[in-house]
């Protein structure tokens, strides 16, 4: 068990580091696996390109993503007045289940940032819209606030129309906030993964980006094993850490969903595992702490992870033997998936007990993001990987270049 207390003090200041405007990419390149490869191994440092991973990646390895797909989230509503209303959805509410509430056919609620929402007073606002030759009328209801958000309700006519419908026609992709500019109609198809199928997200699981169908064709070529688990990522994943000290940063909660063979698998293999982007990193670390639950209380039906979870629970059982501990439980209540939430916190003191590495890309600074990878790469070497990538005009953020961080398999 780590001293919680020497976690919690982390200063962000010191994960600070100096991002020029024009090193941000506002777009990806033409050709996504042609983006610059930063690649780190135990301290080394080497320059390569992405379309280099497959024989980059080790032998036999695992290669695990997110194959969730950004929604358009993004929705704006015009008053008769003249004023524009914002609204973000960020998770459903009613329906909870989202494959439920895609398929709605009349209303829905979400909980949903507001954008000018000092100028929405009273009453629905309405938008109507055109589909397959049918005039539907969409109204959104404003109800109670939590904190900064609100639940929308969402009603439309229309016969069989379903929510995802109402999304495609009058929403659009939310691409991230340093960007600075609008959603593009290129953006659709830029900000997706190739292998995203199972809609949820606000925000793209950007280190995916770079592969294509051929460079995961020559993954299976070369043996290494791909394999898909889910994380819907909210609109938290861009909140800056605003606290001097990280101990006062609440992280947000994120559903996600792993298949039961997938941990049966990782429970029995000693391939190393390689994560694609923080959402697979955090999602797969997470499965230790959910075994370790249920190895205290097989009974549990709660397998939240807890921000501090990592650092104020004394860590006695192996992965393997949480792992098997999750494949048990699904199995005693017939269950063919992991279905849970997760709010963990990984930050330098972490100790990673699923991954032997990652594919990321370049962090913003003071992010909790930056404090993954530093947690990976040890406190203070993650400024290296920085400094030589600005040095070497590396391009950052979401539509910029990527980086490959592994240890040695026997290290983790």
């Amino acid at each position: 068990m780590n001293n919680i207390e020497n976690i919690r003090n982390i200063r962000i200041a010191d994960y600070n580091y100096d991002l020029p405007e024009h090193r941000i990419a506002k777009h990806p390149l033409a050709l996504r696996e042609q983006c610059r490869l930063l690649c780190w191994h135990n301290g080394k440092i080497v320059d390569r390109h992405f379309y280099d991973v497959p024989e980059l990646l080790p032998q036999n390895a695992i290669l695990i993503y997110n194959n969730t797909r950004v929604i358009n989230a993004r929705l704006r509503f015009k008053k008769t007045t003249g004023s524009t209303i914002e609204i973000f959805c960020l998770e459903p509410v009613a329906p909870r289940d989202y494959a439920l509430v895609f398929q709605s056919t009349h209303s829905c609620t979400w909980q949903c940032l507001v954008g000018n929402s000092k100028r929405w007073k009273q009453g629905p606002l309405e938008q109507v819209l055109y589909i397959d030759g049918e005039t539907i009328t969409v109204t959104a209801t404003r109800g109670e606030a939590h904190g900064n958000s609100w639940h929308i309700t969402f009603e439309w006519d229309g016969n069989g129309i379903t929510f995802a419908t109402i999304l495609e026609h009058i929403g659009e992709i939310p691409i991230p906030p340093y960007l600075n500019r609008r959603t593009e109609s290129s953006d659709s198809t830029d900000y997706q993964t190739v292998y995203s199928h199972i809609d949820g997200s606000v925000a793209a699981p950007t280190a995916g980006l770079h592969f294509t169908d051929e460079l995961l064709a020559e993954c299976d070529r070369r043996g290494i094993l791909r394999r898909e688990l889910t994380l819907h990522v909210g609109a938290g994943t861009f909140q800056p850490v605003k606290s001097e000290e990280i101990g006062n940063h609440d992280m947000h909660y994120e559903w996600v969903e792993v298949p039961r063979d997938l941990i049966a698998e990782l429970a029995d293999t000693n391939r190393p595992v390689i994560a694609v982007g923080t959402t697979s990193v955090r999602t797969l670390e997470s499965l230790y702490y959910m075994g370790q639950i249920l190895c205290d209380d097989p009974n549990a039906t709660d397998l939240t992870v807890r921000q501090w979870m990592p650092y104020t629970t004394p860590c006695v059982i192996s992965a393997n033997e949480a792992l098997k501990a999750i494949v048990q439980h699904l199995d005693s209540n017939g269950l063919d998936s992991l279905v849970a939430s997760t709010q963990l916190m990984i930050a330098p003191g972490f100790k990673y007990r699923i991954i032997n590495g990652m594919i990321t890309n370049f962090h913003q600074p003071q992010s909790t993001l930056l404090l993954l990878v530093a947690a990976f790469t040890d406190a203070h070497r993650w400024r290296d990987i920085y400094d030589h990538a600005l040095a070497c005009d590396y391009r950052f953020l979401s539509y910029g270049d990527a980086c490959l961080l592994t240890h040695d398999h026997n290290d983790i």
